[in-house]
């Protein structure tokens, strides 16, 4: 598989009031085209700060980041962002959240039936077409998150970065959207980087799990290659003894060799 995302001997340092603060350390990783990634560790491991760089939100003090062969100098729109705060603009409809990424990526080349015709298919894909004209408050948490999806996708982006997307969200909501994600990943091939403190939802979705070393100065302590055949069920895996095998791996990993701070 060809490496799309890489990342060599990175450091993020911070200015703080009382000095210098290291977030990463050495962080190395390729990333190929199409795999989908889980950062997990405890807080404070920089999981978010290495999701920022990726996205060029923040730059890295040392080290380089490549996309697609070129540096990542900034954002992009081959680089599509999910925050856990859905971040919608309350006065507009599903439709017209969806749309403003669209016109701002497409709008120079292509007309306006265009436009709305990616954005119906990107409302589509995460199933809310009978949500267009509807408001951010006339929806539920769950529906606010598939339109983040929805407006990262529509920009057609080569990476889709997920920021613990579905962290507020109900267990019965959260279990739907991943299904939904791991769909629409399989249906887009797209490359996903994803930031989540969940470990069964790293082993259900992901191909490889990033596990981070605890903060300041964290780095990648171990990667784990998920090896389960995909289109993966839930159910099916429940009673998985690789499933359990890889999820016993995470668990050990982040509670008897990265022991979690005292609060």
């Amino acid at each position: 598989m060809e490496k799309y995302v890489q990342i060599e001997n990175v450091r993020q340092v911070f200015s703080t009031k009382k000095g210098p603060f290291v977030a990463l350390r050495d962080i190395n990783l390729n990333i190929n085209q199409g795999e989908f990634i889980a950062l997990i560790g405890h807080s404070g491991c920089g999981k978010s700060t290495l999701l920022n760089l990726v996205a060029g939100l923040t730059l890295p003090s040392d080290g380089a980041m490549l996309c697609a062969g070129r540096e990542i100098s900034g954002p992009g729109p081959e680089r599509g962002v999910v925050f856990q705060n859905h971040s919608l603009l309350p006065w507009l409809t599903c439709f017209e959240n969806v749309y403003l990424a669209v016109e701002r990526v497409f709008g120079q080349a292509e007309s306006k039936a265009s436009l709305k015709k990616r954005t119906h298919e990107a409302l589509a894909l995460v199933g809310l077409t009978h949500a267009e004209h509807k408001h951010p408050h006339e929806i539920s948490g769950g529906m606010k998150q598939r339109v983040g999806i929805a407006r990262a996708l529509s920009m057609q982006p080569k990476v889709l970065l997920l920021d613990e997307p579905f962290g507020a969200l109900d267990a019965l909501t959260r279990a739907h959207l991943q299904d939904e994600l791991m769909k629409i990943a399989a249906e887009t091939h797209s490359t996903v980087m994803m930031v989540t403190h969940d470990v069964d939802e790293a082993v259900l979705l992901s191909d490889r799990i990033v596990m981070m070393t605890n903060g300041p100065a964290a780095t990648i302590g171990e990667i784990l290659n998920v090896d389960l055949p995909r289109p993966r069920d839930r159910l099916a895996l429940a009673n998985d003894a690789k499933y359990h095998e890889y999820r016993g791996a995470v668990l050990d990993f982040l509670y008897r060799r990265q022991l979690r701070p005292a609060a």
